[in-house]
């Protein structure tokens, strides 16, 4: 059996519920497990529970918001210490809101990743913003990120509004700060402070542990007292079907430009294991809206989607833990970012 198997669900779709509704499966299906256990244990520990005291367990949701390329999936990764999130240079690289759920001994803190809060240009953008806000909703802090070198403007203002009726701790994130100067991160700063009041600023480079180490204990700070409500063993409730098919987007996210990132879709057809092989079997199609698209995507004699095909295959085998078979094809879906249904069978801002 593969690595992956207790850590990533193989559902094929996560229910437009609130973030804690959904949680409680998994919180519920723990308690039932632990029952007998629990009552067997009761008589024994109850002398030592009035001589020992522990912390309380802190538990609870955090919503990563921003901009488009602020760095929220990159901290994220970083948190988690794996690549569980996509990432690339191009706008609208996050199109699923998943979450990533980091446990201790003393805390469970679940990420909420969202898609970049920016101006919609068709049905796709209307669903990620959509999308985004619904993470809201729900959750017990929100972490505002700011890209250090990037001049707040009036998309960052927006963004900020949406957040002032939300009456939850808010931790304001200067990003990139590897990127800035002590000026420009000051500068940010004070920006953000003249547009909101925020509960706590961190200053944070993913290539700085020590400062991502910070706001992770900074959002434990301001998380209620609450239950494991994921088993401790899981990374994230996205369906492996899911990371499988934004880890091969995101290679031809990184090796094109222009429109053709943007008019890419891709979906997982079939997956299987073979244990005697220990060998992975994925088939994709990647979709695309017209037919010069297909021709750049697939490349002469096949050499670009060869490509892509080769460097998804190593990611995918690091997080699947198995030796892994990709079958790659190409589709055209005429004008789908444009087509809700579409978008919905896609997966794409859920919740929208």
């Amino acid at each position: 059996m593969h690595a992956s198997t207790n850590s990533l669900p193989s559902t094929s779709h996560v229910s437009d519920t609130g973030h804690k509704a959904h949680a409680c499966t998994f919180h519920q299906e723990k308690e039932e497990q632990s029952m007998q256990h629990d009552a067997s244990c009761h008589e024994e520990n109850t002398s030592q529970s009035y001589t020992q005291q522990t912390p309380a367990f802190r538990s609870g949701f955090v919503c990563f918001i921003g901009r488009p390329n602020v760095g929220k999936s990159t901290l994220l990764n970083t948190i988690m210490g794996t690549k569980l999130a996509i990432t690339s240079p191009t706008a609208q690289t996050t199109r699923h809101r998943f979450r990533a759920v980091l446990t201790t001994d003393c805390f469970q803190m679940i990420m909420v990743d969202t898609p970049g809060l920016h101006k919609p240009h068709d049905v796709l953008g209307e669903h990620l913003n959509t999308s985004a806000l619904k993470a809201l909703e729900d959750v017990d802090c929100i972490a505002l990120l700011l890209d250090a070198h990037q001049e707040c403007g009036r998309g960052d203002k927006w963004v900020i509004d949406q957040l002032k009726n939300i009456s939850v701790p808010k931790v304001l994130v200067i990003s990139k700060a590897d990127c800035a100067t002590e000026e420009e991160i000051s500068h940010q700063i004070e920006a953000a402070r003249a547009l909101a009041t925020w509960d706590d600023i961190a200053v944070v480079s993913s290539f700085d542990k020590d400062s991502v180490d910070r706001f992770v204990h900074c959002v434990q700070d301001h998380l209620p007292e609450g239950p494991r409500w994921f088993p401790d063993d899981m990374k994230t409730d996205q369906a492996i079907e899911v990371i499988v098919a934004e880890f091969i987007r995101e290679k031809i996210l990184r090796s094109f430009r222009d429109e053709v990132p943007h008019a890419i879709g891709v979906m997982v057809e079939e997956m299987s294991f073979s244990k005697k092989k220990n060998l992975t079997s994925l088939y994709a199609i990647i979709y695309v809206e017209r037919a010069s698209q297909k021709g750049m995507i697939v490349g002469a004699g096949g050499s670009a989607i060869k490509r892509i095909g080769i460097e998804a295959r190593g990611d995918l085998e690091r997080l699947l833990g198995t030796r892994v078979f990709l079958d790659l094809r190409v589709k055209i879906k005429k004008n789908w970012r444009r087509d809700a249904s579409c978008i919905e069978r896609f997966g794409y801002g859920e919740g929208a």
